[in-house]
């Protein structure tokens, strides 16, 4: 957890299939849990109990998410990477609108992503390398359309950890984040 334990603006970040709480790039997330705080956004990020069972990594998702709202929290985005877009796009979707109003995903893999149709409503923004040779950016644009739209960013260069373009998403997403 970063930032004040009663924020009522969290952002949740889950990785991949391997679990851990860096991130895409070697450390996203934990960049957005040092400059989000400041603005008074709470950053929490979870590692999975059970990496790769994607029922189980939803429940812990969600579970976390019921404790961050006992202490304050009300409006959530969430955040997945590779195998962790489908529990982001899951998670949201078991929630309303007014309580998770934007999701966002890396590289993501489009198994597991078809409650992604229920999210039309929501802001909805997609970053996929050009380079990724573990799913290719196809994924992505498969889960866009199953959503009915939403915003995809193609990262030239940028391969599956979405190096070398950390620094620009983590530019995108200070300015994105506070918005939604």
């Amino acid at each position: 957890w970063h930032g004040p334990a009663d924020a009522d603006r969290v952002v949740v970040c889950v990785g991949g299939a391997m679990g851990g709480l860096l991130g895409p790039d070697g450390g996203l997330y934990h960049q957005l849990g040092r400059q989000l705080p400041p603005q008074g956004i709470g950053v929490l990020r979870i590692s999975y109990r059970r990496p790769n069972h994607l029922e189980t990594c939803v429940h812990d998702t969600l579970a976390m998410m019921e404790l961050a709202a006992r202490n304050g929290g009300q409006r959530f985005a969430v955040l997945g990477h590779s195998f962790g877009g489908a529990v982001a796009i899951q998670a949201a979707a078991k929630l309303d609108k007014a309580a998770v109003p934007a999701v966002v995903t890396f590289a993501t893999q489009s198994a597991g992503c078809e409650p992604a149709e229920e999210l039309a409503d929501r802001n909805l923004l997609f970053f996929h390398g050009t380079d990724d040779r573990i799913l290719p950016p196809q994924s992505s644009e498969m889960v866009r359309f199953l959503a009915g739209g939403g915003e995809l960013v193609l990262l030239p260069g940028a391969d599956h950890a979405l190096h070398p373009a950390g620094e620009e998403i983590l530019a995108r997403l200070l300015t994105h984040l506070p918005e939604v």
